[in-house]
């Protein structure tokens, strides 16, 4: 909804204190608002600069062609500001899962985003990337962007956010502030009940018995 690809049936959206409606995925773009979905959106056989800035690529002779040398430089600018350790000329069906994502978080900054919706992003990642991913995000909130990380990680929670909102059954439950709450809270709040720290589900031992013969 915040991202234009659906039009809400209720309730309000505001941006800087002032109430917006937003029409679709390009006035959302305006509005400075990006989206990094859980399934990436690439061109795989495209360079890290062609993906990036698809569509907005720089012209050469009247506007027949596209200037490459222009493209990789925007690109590398930009590259650059990440601190990310990528090429412009790279092919993105090369890189790495990590990588893309850079990608798609670079893709989203190219167009001036002050918010970036990011989508379950570690789901693929190994510990590593995941650090990579988080100190890309610290330094995204250090230069004012704000960044709606949505995860059901909840390890993750105290390590880059400053409040937490959940969301149970498609309904707005409750927002807190991450260093006044604790996870146990935050599961409650997620199913509904109170649940106990130490609560953990029945693991049987196994058995000589067999259960399944395929002949």
């Amino acid at each position: 909804v915040l991202s234009g690809i659906y039009k809400r049936d209720e309730g309000i959206i505001k941006l800087n204190n002032q109430e917006i409606n937003v029409e679709g995925p390009l006035q959302a773009q305006k509005l400075g608002i990006a989206i990094i979905h859980q399934e990436m959106n690439l061109m795989p056989h495209l360079t890290v600069a062609q993906n990036i800035l698809i569509g907005r690529e720089p012209r050469k002779w009247f506007g027949i062609a596209c200037d490459d040398k222009e493209l990789n430089r925007l690109a590398k600018i930009l590259l650059d500001e990440l601190n990310l350790s990528l090429e412009p000329t790279q092919v993105v069906g090369n890189l790495t899962v990590a990588k893309q994502q850079m990608v798609e978080i670079a893709k989203a900054l190219s167009y001036d985003s002050k918010i970036i919706i990011m989508d379950e992003p570690t789901s693929s990642l190994t510990p590593a990337e995941t650090d990579a991913l988080f100190k890309i995000i610290r330094s995204l909130k250090e230069s004012g962007k704000g960044v709606v990380y949505i995860s059901h990680r909840l390890e993750e929670l105290s390590k880059i956010t400053d409040r937490i909102t959940v969301i149970r059954d498609g309904e707005y439950v409750k927002t807190l502030t991450t260093t006044e709450t604790s996870i146990p809270e935050v599961i409650s709040l997620m199913v509904g009940r109170k649940v106990d720290q130490d609560q953990r589900p029945e693991v049987r031992p196994l058995s000589n018995e067999v259960v399944l013969k395929v002949v």
